[in-house]
C-alpha cells in the first residue's frame, strides 16, 4: 500500500496534531438548533449549583443555632427544614437539566453520524478499495460515543465548576480574610495545571491504544469475512496468533493507560489533601481564637467538600473530553476525505427517454503509473446490443466502472445522449442504469429485500415477478422461509448461480434505460444459462445494452462486438464479420467450441 492509500485508510496519525479542539465548532451548531433546551437546561444547572452553595451556609447556621448559649429551638428547626428542601433541589435541578439537555445530544449524535455514513457512500470506489472496514466502523463507532461525552461534560462539568469557584470564592471573601481565597485559589490552578499537563501526557498513550484497538478489530472482521478460505487452509489457529498478536500489543497500550491514570489520580489527591489541611488549620486557629465560630468550620468545611468534588470530577471530565476529541477525531476525519467524484455546480438531470451512450477516445488508469485503456471509441444506439469480449486484465469490467462513474476517465469522454457524464447528476446517472454484475454480494437479510432492493418503491407482485423472469421464484417457494430466508453474509447461503439470480431479478425490477450484464451467466450451469439467457435478451430488448462476456455464445446476437487486448480494441464487428476475419475472435470462438465438444 502506497503512502497516500496509507493516510486514506487511517485518515489520522497516532500523534497529537495540537488541533483536537477544532471538532467543537463543528459541534455549536447542533447545540444552537436548540437553544431553548440549551438555555432551560443552563439555567436549571445555576440553580442546582446556587443550591450547592447554599447547604453549607445553612449548615454553619444550624449548627450555631445549637450552641448551648445561644439556643433556639424553632430556629434550627426551621433551618433544618430549608437545609432538607435545598439537598433535595441540588438533585432535582441536576435531574431536570439532564432531562431537557438528553435530547440535543442524541439528535446531535445521530445527525453527525448520518453526515459521517452520507458521505462514506459519497466518497468514490478507490477510498472504498482502500479502506480497513473493522478499523473503521471502530473508529465511528468510538466517534459517536464521543459526541454525547463532549458535550455533555463541557456543558455540565466544566461551566459548574468555574460556577462553584466563584460562588465559594465570594462566600470566603465574605465570611472569612483574603487567605482563606488564596489557599482555595492557588490548590485551584495548581490542580487544573497539573491535570491539563498530566493529560497532555496520557493522550499520545490514548491514541496509540485506540490505534491498535482499530487494528486488532480490523484483523478479527477481516478474518471473520473470510470464514471459508480460513477454513479451506485450515490456518485457524494462524488466524488466531495474528488476532492474539494484535491484542497483545493493545494489552501493553492500555496497561500504560490505566497506569498512567493511577499517577493523575494520586496526584489529584495530593494537591486537594494539602489544600484542604491548610484550610482546616486556618479555620481552626480561628475556633481557638475565638474568631470563628464551630459553625464556620463547618461552613468551610462544607464548601471545600462542595468545590473539591466537583472539581475532582472536573479532572475526570477535562480526561473524558480529552479521550472524546481523540475518539471523535479519526471520525471527523472521514468527513474530511477529499470526494473524488462529485457533481458539478450545475450539473442537470438525464432527460427521459432512449439513452445513446458514446464513449469517445478514452483513456484510463485506476494509477497514474499504469495506464488501463487506450483511445476506447464506441457508440451503443438506444435499443442496441453491444458485447466486449477479450483476455482477463484487458479492461472490460473498467467500462461498467466508468460508464457509472465510479471513477472519473483520464482524457476523452463519456456521453449519455451527447451530454458528457461529468455535466450529469449522479443521481440521475445511476437510476438510468442496471448492472448484473459477474461477483454478486448480497445484503445479509431476507431474499425478499435483496430483490426489492432494485427499486424499493416496488410491490410484493413487481417483486416475484421480477423474481419469475430471473428464473429464480419456484427455488424460492422451495425453501421454508420462502422470499423471507435470509442469505447470510455477502449471501453466502446461496450457492453462485443462486445469488446470480438474485442480482438478475434486482436489475430486472430496477427497470432501467441502460443494462450492463457484467459476464451476467458466468456462474451458471449450461442448462440454467440458455433458460436465462432468453430472459435477459427479453429484458435487453429496447434498452442500450453493454454485454461483458466470456462466454461468446451468449454474444452472437450482438450489433457489435469489441474485441479488448491490453486496454485497446483490436477488432470490431458482428459475430459473422470477426469469425470471417480469422482473427483473435476467431481463435477464442474455435477454442471455446473445442472446449463444449469437450464437455459433451
Amino acid at each position: 500500500m502506497t503512502a497516500d492509500r496509507a493516510r486514506r485508510a487511517h485518515p489520522t496519525s497516532t500523534k497529537s496534531n495540537g488541533k483536537d479542539w477544532q471538532v467543537v465548532p463543528i459541534l455549536l451548531p447542533y447545540l444552537m438548533e436548540y437553544k431553548w433546551r440549551v438555555a432551560v437546561a443552563v439555567m436549571f444547572l445555576i440553580a442546582a449549583k446556587l443550591a450547592n452553595v447554599g447547604v453549607p451556609l445553612v449548615l454553619k447556621s444550624i449548627v450555631d443555632g445549637l450552641d448551648a448559649r445561644t439556643a433556639v429551638l424553632v430556629l434550627p428547626l426551621a433551618l433544618l427544614v430549608i437545609y432538607g428542601v435545598l439537598r433535595l433541589s441540588t438533585v432535582l435541578f441536576a435531574e431536570l437539566r439532564d432531562v431537557v439537555f438528553i435530547p440535543v445530544t442524541q439528535r446531535a449524535t445521530r445527525r453527525i453520524a448520518l453526515a459521517v455514513f452520507r458521505h462514506l457512500h459519497a466518497l468514490s470506489l478507490r477510498f472504498h478499495l482502500d479502506r480497513q472496514t473493522g478499523g473503521m466502523t471502530r473508529d465511528i463507532e468510538r466517534g459517536t460515543r464521543g459526541i454525547s461525552t463532549l458535550l455533555s461534560f463541557m456543558l455540565f462539568s466544566i461551566i459548574p465548576v468555574i460556577l462553584e469557584f466563584i460562588l465559594v470564592a465570594l462566600v470566603l471573601l465574605a465570611k472569612f480574610d483574603w487567605r482563606f481565597v488564596a489557599v482555595t485559589a492557588v490548590a485551584v490552578v495548581v490542580y487544573i495545571a497539573f491535570t491539563i499537563g498530566i493529560t497532555e501526557w496520557r493522550t499520545a498513550i490514548r491514541r496509540q491504544a485506540n490505534d491498535l484497538d482499530s487494528k486488532a478489530n480490523t484483523r478479527a472482521v477481516d478474518s471473520l469475512l473470510n470464514f471459508e478460505t480460513v477454513k479451506y487452509f485450515n490456518n485457524e489457529e494462524f488466524e488466531v496468533r495474528r488476532y492474539d498478536d494484535s491484542l497483545q500489543r493493545y494489552e501493553v497500550m492500555a496497561v500504560r493507560n490505566e497506569a498512567s491514570l493511577g499517577l493523575l489520580n494520586v496526584g489529584q489527591a495530593t494537591i486537594i489533601a494539602v489544600a484542604a489541611t491548610a484550610l482546616m488549620i486556618l479555620c481552626a486557629q480561628g475556633v481557638v481564637a475565638r474568631d470563628l465560630s464551630i459553625g464556620d468550620l463547618v461552613l468551610v468545611n462544607g464548601l471545600l467538600i462542595q468545590l473539591y468534588i466537583p472539581l475532582n470530577f472536573l479532572g475526570m471530565a477535562y480526561r473524558e473530553i480529552k479521550q472524546a476529541l481523540i475518539d471523535m477525531d479519526k471520525m471527523f476525519g472521514l468527513l474530511h476525505e477529499h470526494r473524488e467524484i462529485a457533481d458539478a455546480p450545475l450539473a442537470k438531470n438525464l432527460p427521459e427517454g432512449p439513452v445513446t451512450v458514446s464513449f469517445s477516445a478514452v483513456d484510463f488508469g485506476y494509477d497514474a503509473r499504469r495506464q488501463i485503456l487506450f483511445g476506447m471509441s464506441f457508440e451503443i444506439a438506444p435499443a442496441a446490443k453491444v458485447a466486449v469480449v477479450g483476455a482477463s486484465g484487458a479492461g472490460k469490467s473498467t467500462l461498467a466502472r466508468l460508464l457509472y462513474r465510479f471513477y472519473d476517465v483520464s482524457s476523452g469522454a463519456i456521453y449519455l445522449n451527447g451530454i458528457d457524464v461529468r455535466e450529469l447528476t449522479q443521481s440521475s446517472l445511476r437510476s438510468a442504469i442496471a448492472i448484473v454484475p459477474q461477483d454478486t454480494v448480497l445484503f445479509n437479510d431476507t431474499i425478499y429485500f435483496n430483490i426489492h432492493y432494485g427499486r424499493p418503491a416496488a410491490s410484493r407482485d413487481e417483486v416475484i415477478a421480477a423474481a419469475k423472469a430471473a428464473h429464480i421464484h419456484e427455488f424460492i417457494e422451495s425453501l421454508p422461509d420462502g422470499y423471507e430466508a435470509m442469505v447470510g453474509e455477502r449471501g453466502l447461503k446461496l450457492s453462485g448461480g443462486e445469488k446470480q439470480r438474485v442480482a438478475i431479478a434486482r436489475a430486472i425490477l430496477k427497470n432501467p434505460r441502460v443494462m450492463i450484464f457484467d459476464e451476467a451467466t458466468s456462474a451458471l450451469d449450461s442448462r440454467t444459462e440458455q433458460a436465462i439467457q432468453k430472459e435477459l435478451d427479453a429484458i435487453a430488448r429496447g434498452r442500450t445494452t453493454l454485454v461483458i462476456a466470456h462466454r461468446l455464445s451468449t454474444i452472437m446476437d450482438a450489433d457489435e462486438i469489441l474485441v479488448l487486448d491490453q486496454g485497446a480494441v483490436v477488432e470490431r464487428g458482428s459475430h459473422a464479420t470477426l469469425l470471417s476475419l480469422g482473427g483473435s475472435y476467431a481463435q477464442m470462438w474455435a477454442l471455446q467450441q473445442q472446449e463444449e465438444a469437450a464437455r459433451e
